[in-house]
């Protein structure tokens, strides 16, 4: 009778007992740094989540009307990270603080991360959720978001009258309490064209268009990084104002006071030096004097179209 000599390999009780120890001991590891990461693992939403949180641009442009707004906001937590605020908890002075504007106003906001969890931010008009914010608004973002100690900067123009909202986009921290009103009213009706009273005072300003070896980058005065690039004018309402220009590229160019820097029509006060359809050729020069019109922030630019979005504009104010 042939017998079986296959091989039995059997363990001893105590062996069993040492591996079932050993795969005890990694489950208690491995869950320690799950949950002492809970905050990370709830801040990183799934690439469907981060898809869906984009932004998605649904506000009117208005044209903006001169008004400055800083507003300065920092994420917080309780104690025990189930109530979430900007700048201070329920029940405490400045919670959530409610920002009024007019259409046309920009909001300049400031963020810091005071917090111990990741958050991100940016405006809506939605009145619930995370999606539908408004391209400028956002600071960080759900997928890549902000962390303790970081902050950041971000801007908005309402463009219609209502009621917006400043939130974390981070899912979920907008229903733990982080979230805001932005009340918008209609636009102050101003006339920027308007002849002003003089003041008798007179300023002369001289801007001349520069450009880069490669033609990429535009400007007055001096390239980005040098001394005097596109310099910041200040003046009353009502004060006579002159400006000479000398084209010293190689390109055509032409020059105005306008309320929008992106639209090269919106030219105020009589204030152009040349034309897009009749510029300055390289070398040549121009001036123009005009009286400056109702207080805000203007800007001159290259009114050759494109030329102030590759960096031929400046801010010129009036107060």
């Amino acid at each position: 009778m042939n017998q079986d000599t296959q091989n039995i390999y059997r363990t001893t009780p105590a062996r069993t007992g040492k591996m079932m120890a050993i795969m005890l001991g990694i489950c208690i590891v491995g869950g320690a740094i799950f949950f002492g990461m809970w905050d990370y693992w709830t801040s990183q939403p799934a690439p469907v989540v981060g898809m869906m949180s984009e932004t998605i641009e649904h506000d009117v442009k208005a044209a903006f009307s001169g008004v400055h707004i800083p507003i300065t906001l920092s994420f917080i937590e309780s104690s025990d990270f189930r109530t979430l605020a900007f700048n201070a908890l329920p029940g405490e002075e400045g919670h959530n603080p409610t920002i009024n504007a007019n259409v046309g106003d920009e909001i300049n906001f400031s963020l810091i991360n005071n917090g111990k969890s990741f958050h991100s931010f940016g405006v809506t008009k939605a009145d619930e959720g995370f999606a539908g914010i408004i391209p400028g608004s956002e600071v960080a973002s759900a997928s890549n978001p902000l962390k303790p100690g970081e902050g950041g900067e971000s801007k908005f123009i309402p463009g219609e009258e209502g009621t917006y909202y400043y939130i974390c986009t981070v899912p979920g921290h907008r229903e733990q309490g982080m979230v805001g009103e932005i009340i918008v009213g209609p636009a102050k009706s101003i006339s920027p064209s308007a002849p002003a009273a003089p003041t008798g005072v007179k300023h002369d300003f001289s801007v001349d268009f520069v450009e880069s070896s490669d033609f990429r980058t535009l400007a007055f005065n001096a390239l980005p990084g040098e001394e005097g690039h596109n310099p910041e004018f200040r003046v009353n309402s009502g004060d006579e104002v002159t400006f000479s220009s000398v084209n010293k590229g190689k390109s055509f160019h032409s020059f105005g006071i306008v309320s929008n820097p992106e639209d090269f029509n919106s030219i105020l006060w009589n204030s152009a030096i040349a034309s897009a359809s009749n510029p300055l050729k390289p070398g040549q020069d121009g001036s123009v004097t005009f009286t400056a019109g109702a207080p805000g922030t203007y800007y001159y630019i290259c009114t050759v179209p494109g030329h102030a979005l590759q960096g031929m504009q400046g801010s010129f104010i009036v107060e």
